[in-house]
């Protein structure tokens, strides 16, 4: 705590401090577990540029969801093979962009983002996103309503791309952001197995299953360790579609989160009828979006452990009463102005929802390499093939 008291000191609040080291560790977890498989950093999650270069050097592939993304990739040397523009939602004259400057690989969920891609990146190999109906309740943050699509109407898809003069490689699914069920892995890669095998029926052999984010990191509540997870998707890939598949896996909160810590402060503390609420110089405006939805991260106060702790409505800084991280949370009693407030397992979804309202900055970043390898326990893994 001395030495993000001092970071706090240093650079004042609202901060962000990121560690390389928990990321590289998070990579060489991941790569050291899942058989046949290639890691596509989900860019959306961090794109910092230090983060990224640091995972072009490890030999991370890199998930995309838009042209800027792109053209940060670009700048830094990351090669177009090294991408997937993983968004289903793209702008034809971004396909464009993409397949111009060497892009050959897109994920879709519909006919008429066929038609776009076939239309300006003709030739391109596309995966079909399925939808994971029924995984939610285990998920955090789900994700299958706005993305995929039903098995039956996956297959008509693939077909579809064939006919349209692309090359369908394979499919993709995503469990739910923060999934705490290794199971539902497994449940997912048994279904996409029915339209690997429909596909053989008409002649396409597909040889990809991307099985997308999810994994979670330690906010409150117990986790699966990437190992369990792992072994589930091993078990799934090998029994259903065979070993000769590639897994593609595109981890953004498991690769950042609990590579980073946000140190804020206290800047009102007041009392409305019944309720004490304290109010932090960042907010859902400025870094913790997350909170308005299901993610629940520790709270610590500086200098205060141990203290009885009290329920506090947690609120940000913004005139909008939108601005409410938490009516519920358990902080330190004498929790007051002027207190440093650490927020745990930020790195992922935090500066990236970052905005500018009421002219208030979201929170800067700073690294410090080496000083949160000991936040969490790290996860011993378990042997097998690394990925290319």
């Amino acid at each position: 705590m001395k030495k993000l008291r001092q970071i706090a000191e240093r650079y004042g609040t609202p901060v962000l401090v990121m560690d390389l080291t928990v990321v590289e560790r998070n990579y060489r977890q991941l790569v050291e577990n899942i058989r046949n498989c290639k890691v596509y950093y989900a860019v959306k999650a961090n794109s910092h540029v230090e983060i990224v270069k640091l995972l072009r050097d490890l030999g991370s592939y890199f998930d995309v969801a838009s042209r800027g993304e792109i053209e940060k990739l670009l700048s830094i040397g990351v090669e177009p093979y090294r991408m997937s523009f993983g968004n289903t939602i793209k702008k034809i004259e971004d396909i464009k962009f993409a397949y111009d400057v060497g892009i050959r690989m897109f994920a879709v969920d519909s006919e008429m983002e066929l038609e776009k891609i076939a239309a300006v990146a003709p030739g391109s190999d596309v995966y079909v996103r399925i939808s994971t109906n029924g995984m939610e309740e285990d998920a955090d943050w789900p994700l299958t309503r706005k993305f995929g699509t039903s098995v039956s109407h996956a297959i008509e898809l693939v077909k579809y791309a064939k006919d349209l003069g692309l090359n369908p490689i394979g499919l993709s699914f995503h469990v739910g952001s923060q999934n705490y069920n290794p199971e539902n892995w497994r449940t997912a890669i048994r279904e996409a197995s029915v339209v690997f095998e429909e596909a053989r029926q008409f002649g396409i052999e597909m040889k990809m299953i991307n099985t997308g984010g999810g994994m979670p990191v330690y906010y409150t509540r117990e986790i699966p360790s990437v190992a369990e997870i792992s072994r589930v998707i091993n078990e799934a890939v090998e029994e259903y579609l065979g070993s000769d598949v590639t897994v593609i896996v595109e981890p953004g909160r498991s690769m950042v989160g609990n590579a980073g810590i946000m140190i804020t402060r206290v800047i009102l503390r007041s009392r409305k009828g019944d309720e004490n609420w304290i109010y932090l110089d960042a907010g859902v405006f400025h870094g913790l979006t997350e909170t308005i939805q299901n993610i629940r991260y520790r709270i610590t106060v500086d200098g205060k452990d141990g203290e009885e702790l009290d329920k506090f409505v947690l609120a940000g800084p913004t005139c909008d009463s939108v601005d409410v991280m938490y009516y519920d949370a358990m902080l330190p009693k004498s929790t007051t102005l002027g207190d440093i407030v650490y927020i745990h397992t930020a790195g992922a979804y935090t500066t990236e929802y970052g905005t500018n309202f009421n002219g208030i900055p979201s929170p800067s970043i700073v690294f410090e390499n080496g000083l949160l390898l000991e936040e969490e326990p790290e996860v011993v893994c378990e042997p097998a093939k690394e990925c290319e």
